[in-house]
């Protein structure tokens, strides 16, 4: 019984892929026959070509990362900061207020 629940997961994720995609591909195929045609008289596109260009765009931007960059990210800075000292941490810390940059002292203020 369990690897049906596991299945009907698994159908439910293609098919919100899959509907995610053809939205996507869908707008680009919009927004660049409605833009580029009148703006630079370029030539109309097909929904396969703009799921094409969406995928060109990954590979030289490499967009669509849905957080997955910024939790990487953020597992390099603990990495980082576990391997600093405890005077290292402090001044860490001393730089990291949110909004307020770090000042030099009440002699700054000049």
């Amino acid at each position: 019984m369990r690897g049906h629940f596991r299945g009907a997961r698994i159908l439910k994720v293609v098919a919100v892929v899959a509907v995610a995609a053809a939205a996507l591909g869908f707008g680009v195929m919009l927004l660049w026959n409605s833009l580029t045609v009148d703006l630079f008289g370029w030539h109309k596109i097909s929904f396969f070509q703009a799921i094409g260009i969406l995928i060109l765009s990954r590979v030289l931007f490499g967009g669509f990362h849905g957080g997955g960059g910024r939790m990487h990210f953020r597992q390099r800075m603990m990495e980082r900061y576990e391997k600093m000292t405890p005077e290292e941490r402090e001044k860490f810390r001393q730089g990291m207020r949110c909004g307020h940059r770090p000042s030099a002292g009440p002699e700054a203020a000049v």
